[in-house]
């Protein structure tokens, strides 16, 4: 694949929103990849996976000029030029705080590995749950060893999976151990210093903006209610009775005409 590399942009520089659509790009080169594609242009692209092969070509030109006019992209090595550029080359050890259902799923999920995170520990306080694992092995380990087992294991995102109430707690703690890269599941927003990156993931947010859709689908619904169309009456059809006796009209001889009889006249006596 062609590349040009010029100045390379810094992360900062960079919208945050093209770099979720790189990671987007980068499944879908994945399932390219495993379908045996090898070369794709970015309207091909967009095509198959409903992007915006526009957005596409302003997004990777951040970062440098990729592929080959009149071939287009190299699936493999623009493939390897994303995990490159979203720091994916290695593994990238994570730590789940909090051991509840939402915890658990997240560190037995088996996609994050597939993409490059390997969920290394879990945390909490419940005796009940401390020094145990997951289904998929992950040792649950007491949150009062985060900053230990932080260090140890080489942890680089934390992800938070406690009630609203802790989260603010957690967060500090983990920025406290050395953590610099957070995703929280607790609702509301929480703060950070310089140089930690927090995101969230509120799903209540999520559902509150599909209800708006649905809400002001249905307004509109409302507004312009559906035409009813009158349906077309068939013409009428003669009746059975009338048929036959148009039939027999139609087969019967003109009647002849009858010359009227005058009348003799009458004698006068």
């Amino acid at each position: 694949m062609k590349t040009r590399d010029g100045p390379r942009t810094e992360p900062d520089a960079v919208p945050e929103l093209t770099t979720n659509r790189l990671s987007v790009y980068l499944h879908c080169l994945k399932a390219l990849e495993a379908a045996g594609v090898r070369t794709i242009s970015s309207e091909a692209l967009a095509r198959r996976f409903h992007l915006n092969a526009a957005q596409i070509r302003k997004d990777l030109a951040h970062f440098g000029e990729f592929g080959i006019r009149g071939v287009g992209y190299s699936v493999r090595d623009l493939k390897q030029t994303l995990r490159h550029i979203l720091g994916l080359e290695q593994p990238i050890k994570v730590g789940v705080v909090g051991a509840g259902n939402l915890g658990l799923a997240l560190a037995d999920y088996p996609g994050f590995r597939q993409d490059g995170f390997d969920i290394v520990a879990l945390f909490d306080r419940a005796p009940s749950k401390v020094g145990k694992r997951s289904r998929g092995g992950v040792p649950i380990c007491h949150v009062r060893q985060l900053k230990s087992v932080v260090r140890h294991e080489g942890i680089r995102v934390g992800v938070v999976a406690v009630p609203a109430t802790v989260a603010q707690l957690v967060t500090d703690l983990l920025v406290g151990a050395g953590v610099r890269a957070i995703l929280s599941f607790s609702p509301g927003t929480l703060a950070a210093p310089p140089g930690v990156k927090v995101r969230s993931v509120d799903l209540s947010v999520s559902l509150a903006t599909l209800s708006y859709y649905l809400g002001k689908n249905q307004a509109s619904d409302s507004a312009h209610p559906p035409v009813q169309r009158k349906r077309s009456r068939a013409p009428k059809t003669p009746s059975s009775a009338s048929t036959r006796e148009s039939a027999v009209q139609a087969h019967q001889p003109p009647s002849r005409l009858v010359p009227r009889r005058r009348g003799r006249p009458t004698p006068h006596g």
